[in-house]
């Protein structure tokens, strides 16, 4: 994974890199999104698109840019041709994000073996609790 590539985004540079800059495959830039191949990929077309407004958690990201965020990403699973891929951005270090910029990784999933593996523990689930939590968010909402 991409851990010093995305911030601060000066650090990246698009090919080929000068002395001690880290390399960036550019594919796509505008004023608030830039979309990059990992140089670390799980599979063969992994993407970061990052919003250039800086923030650590999605929460911190003006929603404007996070609708180019999105369709910038769908632009680039169509350019990759994956038939499946997976779309990741984890907030805050127990989400397992190692980068304090938002960034969002399109990880195409062509097999098995290539891509993200995913574990998901499910739970039994207490319905009058869930009906409980249900009406504290919709109220926040």
């Amino acid at each position: 994974m991409l851990v010093e590539m995305v911030s601060p985004i000066s650090k990246l540079t698009v090919s080929p890199p000068t002395s001690g800059d880290i390399p960036s495959f550019k594919l796509f830039e505008s004023d608030k999104v830039l979309a990059f191949l990992d140089i670390q990929p799980l599979s063969k077309g992994h993407t970061l698109v990052i919003p250039k407004h800086h923030g650590a958690k999605l929460t911190d990201i003006p929603d404007d840019q996070l609708l180019e965020v999105l369709s910038v990403t769908k632009k680039v699973a169509i350019a990759s041709g994956a038939e499946n891929w997976n779309l990741l951005q984890n907030n805050g270090r127990a989400a397992h994000q190692v980068v304090d910029h938002v960034h969002f990784h399109m990880i195409p999933k062509p097999n098995a073996s290539e891509g993200l593996g995913v574990g998901w523990p499910a739970k039994e689930t207490d319905m009058d609790a869930l009906k409980q939590l249900h009406a504290e968010l919709k109220a926040k909402m």
